[in-house]
């Protein structure tokens, strides 16, 4: 076998000793082996922000305390009042008042004002307690803006009861004891609402979107309803999505709650994939309904719809015509009024 015998170190001879003392003495440590150096003064992370140090305050010249001669009354100065926030006039609407058809309404299945309450008006009282609650609440953090005052109401495609929600849920909504609703009929193509409701018009907010000199109060049809106002579509154009996306769109649907804070505006637009006023209003608006059908409204649609309308910082959803409840209840039928509600 190969004999092996130790490696001596340097300038020492084989003493032995083990392997760690053999270390020791080759690398010339001799028991004086310790952390390297740590620097005083470290580099700052890069990942956070240096604040400088706040710089010291230097009274000028101006600023100074004016002296007062001996013996001289020192007058102390009246600190500078607010300055008054000056509130926006309230618009108000003066057109004579018409008599709103509730026989046409009964008919057509739609809420009676001041008639009993059914399962229908049940069932609106739930969806408009939503939309207040909503403003209230965007209102209490601090949001104050024309917007939360507007609702619009939409569907993907015609046919799946926008109208008819719209109509309910602006009647619903008046029933509050403090509140006043204008129901838009923004459908410029499709008009509807003064028919349904038995009323005449002239201009409307199209006209006032066209013409300056057309003032949008003067368009507003008054009701026999307290606190139910109608504003039609107006004269149609060829450019109605222009009009909506011009400047003076938002001063014009801004005069409809100007000092009201209690108005509450619901616009009842064209399907979202079949016209375009629907994506233009909802720039302008708070909240957004949108109907969906049951058994018909297909998903796809219904992605394309709120694709369309996800400019609105509040979209809400309602099911239209459902027959079926997983809870089995039936609103109205409390007050003796059974059926089925929209």
């Amino acid at each position: 076998m190969t004999e092996h015998s130790k490696i001596p170190l340097p300038g020492q001879r084989d003493n032995g000793g083990s392997l760690f003392e053999r270390a020791e003495g080759l690398f010339g440590a001799h028991g004086e082996l310790k952390a390297a150096p740590v620097p005083t003064n470290l580099a700052p992370p890069t990942n956070r922000v240096r604040r400088p140090a706040p710089l010291p305050t230097v009274q000028r010249q101006e600023d100074a305390p004016e002296q007062v001669p001996a013996g001289a009354n020192a007058v102390t100065p009246a600190p500078a009042s607010p300055t008054p926030t000056v509130a926006a006039k309230r618009v108000e609407f003066t057109a004579p008042k018409q008599v709103v058809d509730r026989a046409r309404l009964q008919e057509q299945g739609f809420i009676v004002p001041d008639g009993p309450v059914t399962a229908l008006l049940e069932e609106f009282r739930i969806v408009k307690r939503q939309l207040l609650l909503s403003m209230r609440e965007a209102r209490a953090n601090a949001k104050q803006s024309a917007e939360l005052q507007r609702v619009l109401v939409c569907s993907p495609l015609p046919g799946e009861g926008k109208t008819f929600c719209a109509t309910n849920l602006a009647l619903a909504v008046t029933a509050e004891k403090d509140a006043e609703v204008v129901l838009v009929d923004a459908d410029f193509a499709k008009p509807s609402i003064l028919s349904l409701l038995g009323l005449s018009g002239n201009k409307g907010l199209m006209d006032a979107l066209a013409d300056p000199a057309i003032r949008v109060e003067d368009c507003v049809v008054a009701t026999d309803i307290p606190g139910f106002y109608v504003l039609p579509a107006g004269n149609r154009t060829s450019s109605d999505s222009e009009f909506l996306a011009s400047g003076r769109t938002r001063e014009v649907l801004g005069r409809l709650t100007a000092g009201a804070s209690n108005r509450v505006v619901i616009f009842d637009s064209p399907p979202a994939l079949a016209a375009s006023p629907a994506a233009e209003l909802a720039k302008y608006v708070g909240q957004a309904l949108v109907i969906c059908r049951a058994d018909q409204t297909g998903q796809r649609a219904l992605e394309d719809a709120l694709s369309l309308l996800s400019i609105c910082p509040d979209i809400k959803l309602l099911l239209n015509s459902a027959n079926f409840s997983p809870s089995g209840r039936r609103f109205g039928a409390y007050y003796g009024y059974g059926g089925d509600g929209e």
